[in-house]
């Protein structure tokens, strides 16, 4: 009986060994790089008598992390901000695909409503948010709203510059074929469009989670944005850091996440035209 070895091609093994220790570099650098900053930061805030109240060294930070979690306030507080973020994410992500491919298939369209888009994205979402609070009140869904407004730009935009940019040889085909446009926009312009949905999106999920901690901040009864608030009206600064500092980890799980979506969603193309640039 041949061993199981001998199947394996002779440079495969040190390939993937390769393979693993270059994805060991690619993560161990940014680790190094974070132990650095929280070393320098606690060494700094020491060395020139920082007040705790301005500037926590990383030791208390962490120290009321690991109380928000003790207590459960962490963990209540963080779903109902993944909700709110994850909601508005999931709404923008379907308005913007609908909207843009109506403005992508319609000049008129485009031409009526791609400027009050633009407008109101201009418009400071702080500002929108009280706005939202009132109409929708203190629970989930003023937060799921300012999410979707936030995360919706980014996607429509990618949208239309997807479904524009598909080669116009396959569309002719499909319509010597007599295939109706939405054979053509299912079948051609949108897995065309993919890989700039997919670049918007990973835009899109950051700005969601924006969206709800704007949203928090303005009138909530729960959730990161409150925690920070009620942490900073009880000059408990090590907690608003603390936040922060989850607030960051949550936003790199995400982007990660749509990321490792993208990858496995769009395995079949090349790579270049795999990972487009964002426009937001």
């Amino acid at each position: 009986m041949a061993a199981l070895g001998m199947d394996i091609p002779a440079g495969a093994r040190p390939r993937r060994a390769a393979a693993w220790l270059a994805r060991a570099g690619d993560l161990a650098l940014p680790a190094a790089a974070i132990v650095l900053l929280f070393a320098a930061w606690e060494w700094g805030v020491a060395l020139l008598g920082i007040g705790a109240y301005l500037l926590p060294p990383p030791s208390q930070v962490f120290a009321a992390i690991a109380a928000m979690a003790r207590d459960g306030s962490l963990w209540t507080n963080a779903q109902v901000t993944l909700g709110a973020t994850l909601t508005g994410f999931a709404i923008a992500l379907a308005a913007g695909i609908a909207v843009g491919g109506l403005i992508a298939q319609s000049r008129l369209v485009e031409r009526t409503v791609y400027g009050y888009l633009v407008a109101i994205q201009t418009l400071p979402k702080i500002a929108l948010a009280p706005l939202f609070v009132a109409w929708f009140g203190f629970g989930l869904s003023s937060k799921v709203a300012v999410a979707a407004l936030i995360a919706f730009f980014p996607i429509v935009v990618n949208v239309i510059v997807g479904l524009k940019s598909c080669d116009t040889g396959r569309i002719d085909v499909m319509r010597a074929l007599s295939a109706s446009r939405w054979q053509v926009f299912r079948l051609v312009q949108l897995p065309s469009a993919a890989p700039f949905i997919m670049a918007g999106a990973d835009v899109a999920i950051v700005f969601a989670l924006t969206g709800a901690i704007v949203g928090e901040f303005v009138g909530a009864t729960a959730g990161l944005g409150y925690q920070m608030v009620l942490s900073n009206s009880q000059m408990e600064v090590p907690k608003v850091y603390g936040v922060l500092i989850v607030l960051g980890a949550i936003g790199m799980a995400l982007h990660g996440a749509v990321a490792l979506l993208r990858r496995r969603l769009l395995s079949w193309m090349p790579a270049s035209s795999a990972s487009p640039t964002s426009r937001s």
